[in-house]
């Protein structure tokens, strides 16, 4: 299991270490070049906090304050002495703004004994692996990273951090990283302060969610989880916050998923719907529109993927120079998909734009400008339907007609039939009705024998078709005999009577049979299940996938339950909009719980 805790602001983010090392921090943004990499080589640099003890002697735990994005570390000796780290990116509003600075903050204190620590703090000059030089201040160091400054400002003795010295921890010390700026105040209190302050920020954020009557940590943590993949500068929101972690040991499916993919948006959006927190989808909307408006002359169809500024992440690059994580290569970045044709994407863009339409708290959304995007989206999933592309998995080669597309072709203009109802696209020429009844034609082409498959001319099983239920998809039957046929021949063999664990396909792809479970699908179908009234067994497939998450309740793409180890990029956004998705799904509503 990933040994690492998120902290964020929607600015930022990092990975830090159970053993109290932050190893991944990209800036200025998630997915520039790392400042701290150890997450991918051992030499990709660090910022460290340990004990001096023998390694073998020294124990840890880790674990957030309650209902926040501030992660704890306790350290532990065989002598009894012991020491907490308190890691978190500073976020709360100010001058009725929100503060979400390049900012992280480290206190660490003394909590019984007479703990000795070391403290290194080793930034790198991004992908060339150069270890930036530290320059020394009169209370900082500040290194030169790509032209702009990394500075580390500390109450420490700086004697002591430039020779990583031990030395014996007797009071509370104060660490402030930041970038491109300076800190003037003195740390101490400036750290304390942006501490109680952040605390209260998440918690009311959280207090203002609404929650599942089941599963409520998880729904929680994982809420919080993904609002760190937001990146609200733009609007964009990240696929995960990683790349190149292996979804195989010593396979080369090792991507960058730092980017805005414009489906997994939409499916992000409908878990923050769900939780009632209805911000992200107009900061997505604007970097949906700005995209249109940007290749509107010369890219009639959108791409799958784009970067938190709006532009294509080509070309896809391999460091040589990286080991990789664990030593499993390659290290990449950039995502050759924005290449691909993946038509599925405008019923999902079409998901996400409808509830401006059908939910009268949008309606200072409903415009001209929108309800072009929504006709236009419309038009691109009639012409979707039946036609060949790389699909929702992105395959890079042999492109076909999917069920997937045509099923998200169908939902996509089963809501523009609604939304026509209600008086809107009025004078767009399409006959929507028409178009979703030839969609649905097509999802139905692909059944063999009780059950969909992958498609028409492909009778692979395709777990994303769990969803079809999820989606109201009108042939309730097919979907249960689906969902059946998929937890049947899909599910990994953890050698007990029912798995609760997935693969996404197992037919070949460009890099031979996937390995491991894809987490997202224990979700998918527990949604399904619940949707057709099987609360009880989706409840129990739900219990069982949330033993997928990692001590601070942390989910990856891909997971081995019989290890059990996660695999692919973490956090992964993804899975914890299934987790939230599925767990609103199996709970029975409050008034029949309180």
């Amino acid at each position: 299991m990933y040994p690492y805790g998120l902290i964020g602001n929607c600015q930022i983010s990092a990975l830090v270490s159970i053993a109290g090392s932050i190893d991944w921090l990209c800036l200025p943004r998630p997915d520039s070049d790392p400042v701290f990499g150890r997450l991918l080589d051992p030499e990709g640099g660090r910022f460290s906090i340990h004990a001096t003890e023998a390694n073998e002697n020294i124990s840890s735990r880790q674990y957030y304050l309650e209902n926040t994005n501030v992660l704890i570390t306790d350290i532990s000796t065989s002598d009894h002495d012991s020491f907490r780290i308190i890691d978190f990116c500073p976020r709360f509003i100010q001058h009725e703004r929100t503060y979400r600075p390049m900012m992280i903050c480290r206190i660490v204190e003394p909590l019984s004994g007479s703990p000795t620590i070391q403290v290194s703090c080793r930034p790198v000059s991004g992908w060339s692996k150069e270890q930036a030089k530290p320059i020394r201040g009169n209370s900082h160091l500040s290194f030169e990273c790509r032209n702009d400054t990394l500075r580390l400002t500390t109450n420490m003795p700086l004697t002591y951090l430039c020779e990583e010295t031990s030395f014996p921890l007797k009071e509370k010390l104060h660490f402030v990283l930041t970038w491109s700026s300076a800190v003037e105040e003195d740390v101490a209190r400036i750290s304390e302060r942006f501490l109680a302050r952040t605390e209260d920020y998440w918690r009311t954020w959280v207090k203002h969610c609404s929650i599942p009557s089941l599963f409520q940590r998880e729904t929680i943590r994982s809420a919080l989880a993904l609002k760190l993949h937001c990146y609200e500068d733009t609007g964009a929101i990240l696929a995960a916050l990683t790349t190149s972690l292996p979804e195989e040991a010593g396979a080369p499916r090792n991507w960058d998923y730092r980017y805005c993919w414009l489906r997994d948006a939409y499916f992000v959006l409908s878990a923050f719907h769900n939780l009632g927190h209805f911000e992200e989808m107009e900061g997505f909307l604007k970097f949906l529109l700005g995209i249109a408006q940007k290749h509107e002359q010369s890219h009639e169809r959108l791409a799958p993927v784009y970067t938190l500024s709006q532009d294509l992440p080509l070309p896809e690059t391999t460091h040589v120079n990286w080991i990789g994580h664990n030593g499993h290569a390659p290290v990449r970045t950039n995502n050759q998909a924005a290449d691909h044709i993946q038509n599925d994407v405008y019923g999902e863009l079409v998901l996400t734009l409808a509830p401006i339409y059908l939910d009268e708290r949008f309606i200072h959304l409903r415009d001209k400008t929108h309800e072009d995007l929504l006709a236009n989206l419309a038009r691109l999933c009639e012409r979707s339907i039946s036609a060949a592309d790389a699909g929702l998995w992105e395959v890079r080669n042999g492109w076909q007609e999917h069920t997937f597309t045509n099923l998200m072709s169908w939902a996509g203009l089963e809501r523009a039939v609604r939304i026509q109802h209600r008086g809107y696209l009025k004078d767009f020429p399409l006959d929507f009705t028409r178009a979703r009844d030839r969609a649905e034609t097509a999802v139905e082409k692909a059944k063999i024998d009780a059950s969909i498959r992958n498609g028409p001319a492909d009778s692979n099983y395709d777990a994303a078709l769990a969803l079809a239920s999820v989606l109201r998809f009108p042939n309730e039957k097919l979907c249960l005999e689906t969902i059946r046929d998929i937890q049947k021949h899909l599910a990994i063999d953890t050698k007990r009577p029912q798995s609760s664990f997935f693969y996404r396909y197992l037919r070949q792809d460009d890099f031979g049979k996937p390995a491991s479970a894809f987490v997202i699908c224990s979700f998918w179908i527990a949604q399904g299940l619940a949707r057709l009234g099987y609360r009880e067994e989706a409840r129990a497939i739900l219990q069982d996938a949330v033993g997928g998450a990692n001590h601070v309740g942390l989910f990856s793409e891909h997971f081995l339950p019989a290890a059990p180890t996660q695999l692919g990029n973490f956090p992964q956004a993804y899975s914890h909009v299934g987790l939230i998705n599925a767990a609103f799904a199996v709970s029975p509503s409050w008034s029949e719980v309180l």
